[in-house]
């Protein structure tokens, strides 16, 4: 899938999410709630990726859960990117080649 498709796909999603919260909470979540939840998935990789490793006791199917996570974490910097008015698809090219070419020269 391209980065392009799945931003706008990221961005409609987001939009559904805040109607839900709109009619259970009467306003949409800020960018900082949504930086929170961002880094509460973060967390819950965090011990499925220990899990998957045999350093963690869980319950349940670690692999599916600890791709569903994965993809969610994907999905909400696609979206923080998006509230913060900025281009995920262009700030991890910029990342990308600025690490190849620190790399590079080490």
């Amino acid at each position: 899938m391209e980065m392009s498709t799945a931003v706008e796909r990221s961005i409609r999603i987001r939009k559904l999410y805040h109607e839900l919260e709109k009619q259970h909470h009467e306003k949409e979540w800020s960018v900082e709630e949504d930086a929170l939840a961002f880094l509460t998935d973060a967390g819950l990789v965090g011990r499925l990726t220990m899990s998957q490793q045999g350093r963690w006791p869980a319950k349940g199917k670690t692999d599916s859960d600890l791709e569903h996570k994965l993809g969610e974490c994907m999905w909400w910097l696609m979206v923080l990117a998006e509230r913060m008015n900025l281009d995920a698809e262009a700030m991890l090219e910029k990342f990308l080649t600025k690490t190849e070419e620190q790399l590079a020269n080490k």
